[in-house]
């Protein structure tokens, strides 16, 4: 199996988005590729057709490469619950949660060992494996016990192409600082430079890429420009923040409050409402900044309980109540929805590390929720209640929730009938909705039906309905053809294959 690493001079200077370009021209050139990130730390995730749960942007990777996810591509996902700690989930199978510190001290080998396995995993199955690196290379303080990156490019015996952004500014040092922070050794494994999210006029940076090729003795590879509006799903907190600054181009439009709870989890839920043109959503941290949306969404999050403690610190709890209240329309999914209900207890101390530990919920259901040990990481499929002029009823996401919910009357309504069983609830004739299912805005017809009533009730016309699946598989073809515009693949190809030569002293 050939293999080529995509490493970065920093986070988010575009290692994912490479990675998922190069995922896609491969696929598009006939070969079999698999994408590979050794660790991720994300809360956004991907759950696996065979229910295990894996970092969105190894999903996202393999629908570029027309492959089906599996754990083997990513073996280790850690999830944030505080700034001190995180869930591991090993192979797709959720562990234990784990302060920084611990996690080096106790978990090295073991993380090693997994991906070791994957890779050979991946090996059985795929001519070549597009790998991503995390962060830096260079951070000296972690170094000794790195699980993702040129120790992952030593494991799989594979060149890397080092990738700088130039749209934050002080490319050329970055880059420099990289090169000679790298060990002669690491430094032999690096065959070239990406040069990424260049805006202007290209021949301007003519000089910039000459000085990198004659001062550092490395080849600039492509110089891609920034993409903007590509309508492919990022995975991580700067992923979230560049969600946070969509507006609607439109002076008026559906003005949707998303209420930015801490540790939000799975923020990918939203990212269908940004193909429709006339939707502006705003993340609202204060309830002085809440108003009167057309609607309100409360996303996942990792810490529901804790949620619920800023709810009250932020003054958004009242605010959003009141708001429900006064005839507001609101969703709720996964965390979200268990914040929706009366109660939430935490009977085995999986969501605080306080066993039995209990508060109460908004009330805007009569529901109750409790952390248990087991989490649920499945693909669910089944029926959207209530919606008569849907023509498909049929709805598929996918579950992750360590608490379990259950209704305190039978007067509730629920909302979906899923995995053969009632779930959510449907109230106030469908203004309050709350369901564990993520992906509930890819659901097409469910999703323009919804923001019709918004449309309707602000006295707006009345919208067709979007494909976002169509305008993802496009979003897939459109960034590889804008990467092959400035990166030559036959040149890539040689220049590993000259690589793989040299190491294993093939003439």
């Amino acid at each position: 199996m050939r293999g080529l690493m995509i490493q970065g001079t920093a986070s988010d200077v575009g290692k994912s988005i490479l990675c998922t370009a190069l995922c896609r021209i491969l696929y598009n050139r006939g070969i079999k590729v698999a994408p590979f990130k050794s660790q991720n730390m994300s809360n956004n995730s991907y759950v696996t057709a065979s229910n295990e749960e894996i970092g969105r942007a190894q999903g996202i990777q393999a629908e570029a490469a027309n492959v089906q996810a599996s754990v083997f591509m990513n073996p280790i996902l850690l999830k944030p619950t505080s700034d001190q700690e995180a869930e591991i989930v090993l192979l797709g199978k959720r562990q234990h949660t784990a302060t920084g510190a611990d996690y080096r001290e106790t978990f090295y080998e073991k993380g090693l060992e997994a991906i070791s396995f994957s890779l050979a995993e991946l090996k059985k199955e795929y001519e070549f494996i597009v790998i991503e690196g995390a962060g830096s290379p260079v951070e000296m303080n972690l170094n000794d016990k790195e699980l993702v990156n040129m120790k992952v490019a030593e494991l799989a015996d594979v060149p890397v192409v080092l990738v700088a952004d130039i749209d934050r500014g002080g490319v050329f040092a970055s880059i420099a600082g990289t090169l000679s922070l790298l060990s002669k050794e690491e430094r032999s494994r690096v065959i070239g430079v990406v040069i990424n999210k260049f805006r202007g006029d290209r021949a301007l940076f003519e000089s910039g890429e000459k000085w990198i090729e004659e001062h550092l003795n490395i080849p600039v590879l492509a110089v891609i420009p920034h993409l903007v509006n590509l309508r492919i799903e990022a995975e991580d907190s700067l992923a979230l923040d560049q969600l946070k600054k969509h507006h609607s181009p439109q002076r008026e439009s559906i003005d949707i409050a998303v209420i930015d709870l801490p540790y939000v989890s799975n923020h990918t839920d939203l990212e269908p409402l940004l193909s429709e043109e006339d939707v502006s959503l705003r993340f609202v941290q204060r309830g002085e900044e809440l108003g009167y949306p057309d609607a309100v969404i409360l996303p996942g999050t990792k810490s529901t309980i804790a949620a619920v403690s800023w709810l009250h610190e932020t003054k958004l709890y009242e605010a959003i109540q009141t708001y429900a209240k006064d005839g507001g329309y609101l969703v709720g999914i996964c965390g979200g929805y268990q914040l929706m209900g009366a109660s939430i207890v935490d009977t085995a101390g999986t969501d605080t590390g306080i066993v039995g530990k209990k508060v109460n919920g908004l009330g805007l259901s009569p529901l109750e929720t409790e952390f248990r040990k087991d989490k649920t990481t499945i693909q669910s499929s089944g029926e959207l209640l209530h919606y008569r002029e849907i023509n498909n009823p049929t709805i598929r996401g996918y579950e992750i929730h360590l608490g379990e919910t259950v209704y305190l009357t039978d007067e509730v309504v629920p909302f979906l009938r899923l995995n053969g069983k009632y779930e959510g609830v449907y109230g106030e004739s469908g203004r309050i909705i709350g369901t564990y299912l993520h992906h509930l805005y890819f659901h097409d017809e469910w999703r323009n039906t919804w923001l019709n009533q918004l449309r309707d009730k602000k006295g707006f016309n009345k919208r067709e309905v979007v494909s976002y699946e169509k305008l993802r598989g496009r979003a897939y073809d459109q960034l590889a053809d804008s990467v092959l515009k400035e990166l030559d693949l036959n040149s890539l190809l040689n220049r590993i294959e000259t690589w793989e030569k040299s190491q294993h002293g093939i003439n």
